[in-house]
């Protein structure tokens, strides 16, 4: 049932899978959209976009609201930009199948346009990673919880999983009475059985776990620490490798595991004075260290 992220990311199969071919092109490797908030909210689904592109997703696109669209393309070269304003028009957009994975949540907002483009991007049934304020939306609809399905990856922090799952957050902060203790690993297998979809319970001790059982540990501890990590965008970033893994074809569960995993080679990498811009930039030395 447990699986070693660094065995899924670093073995010989992965990497073959991670590296890219000669005669592939663009669409080989897939093509995510990545959702924005309005003006001034889309940095965190520019530094997801980042990720995604430089993971390996052969196209990726911010759709963010028209108003937006100025701002990100200031800040904006090899991602691609897309207007959607609402539900309706992300319908339209979504009806080229080639998007074959969807990112949302980072910067997105959580009103009634933002929980309509959460149902929307649950309804369309494409592989999907949803963090942040998407979380936020999900907590907050039950019908939304019910419409996620096995191609989602929930990653959530401790307070995101606190709000999505209550009792079993309440479950793992109470003090054990006795042995065995719950654990992080029951609470994230619980949550992920029940919501029907992977889910990865961030923090130094990353969880990951499908709704089959199957659980990683990715832990960023001793010789793997990486506090660097603890800064404000560091998240967004992850999401963006999940959903540009996504893209390239991964299954949710290996999306995720290899995720966590090259997210701490990053910050390794990198070292002393991270910031959240730096991640996907530390990716092309990761890829060689690789082997890629």
């Amino acid at each position: 049932m447990f699986r070693e992220p660094q065995a899924v990311a670093g073995g010989p199969a992965m990497r073959e899978r991670l590296a890219k071919t000669v005669d592939a092109h663009k669409y080989t490797h897939g093509h995510a959209l990545i959702l924005s908030g309005g003006p001034a909210k889309g940095g965190a689904a520019r530094l997801a976009a980042r990720g995604a592109l430089r993971i390996g997703a052969g196209l990726v696109t911010v759709g963010c609201p028209p108003e937006a669209l100025t701002e990100n393309a200031a800040r904006l070269d090899a991602v691609m930009l897309e207007p959607i304003a609402d539900a309706d028009a992300l319908a339209v957009v979504l009806e080229d199948k080639r998007i074959n994975a969807l990112g949302l949540g980072p910067g997105l907002g959580t009103g009634k346009r933002e929980a309509a483009l959460v149902a929307g991007v649950l309804g369309a049934g494409r592989a999907s990673v949803l963090d942040a304020d998407a979380l936020t939306i999900l907590a907050g609809k039950p019908d939304l919880l019910a419409a996620l399905h096995d191609t989602c990856v929930l990653t959530p922090h401790s307070g995101e999983f606190g709000r999505l799952f209550p009792d079993i957050a309440e479950k793992l902060a109470a003090p054990a009475a006795k042995g065995p203790a719950y654990s992080k690993v029951d609470a994230t297998r619980e949550a992920a059985k029940r919501a029907g979809c992977v889910v990865l319970y961030k923090g130094p001790d990353t969880v990951i776990a499908d709704s089959d059982g199957r659980c990683s540990i990715n832990s960023a501890h001793y010789e793997r620490a990486a506090p660097w990590l603890a800064t404000a965008g560091s998240g967004d970033v992850l999401s963006g490798f999940i959903a540009g893994l996504l893209a390239r074809g991964f299954a949710p569960m290996q999306a995720a595991e290899i995720a966590a995993w090259l997210h701490v080679e990053c910050a390794r990498r990198f070292g002393p004075g991270l910031i959240a811009e730096d991640l996907p930039e530390a990716v092309p030395a990761v890829f060689r260290d690789l082997g890629l």
